[in-house]
């Protein structure tokens, strides 16, 4: 028997019909620094908040 969809799919669903990025956003790397998937900026290993723009990724 097929289970239903969680609400957080149907609403993720939703809101990839519409447009939006439903993934979670992550540190992205260049060379051995992270970089901020928002400003571009670039951090060491070891930062938690991007020291830019304030970002930081979600829990």
């Amino acid at each position: 028997m097929a289970s239903a969809p969680s609400s957080d799919d149907l609403f993720d669903e939703f809101l990839e019909d519409n447009g939006h990025e439903t993934e979670i956003e992550r540190w992205e790397r260049s060379y051995n620094k992270k970089q901020c998937p928002d400003c571009g900026g670039l951090h060491d290993e070891s930062a938690t908040e991007c020291g830019v723009c304030g970002w930081h990724p979600a829990a």
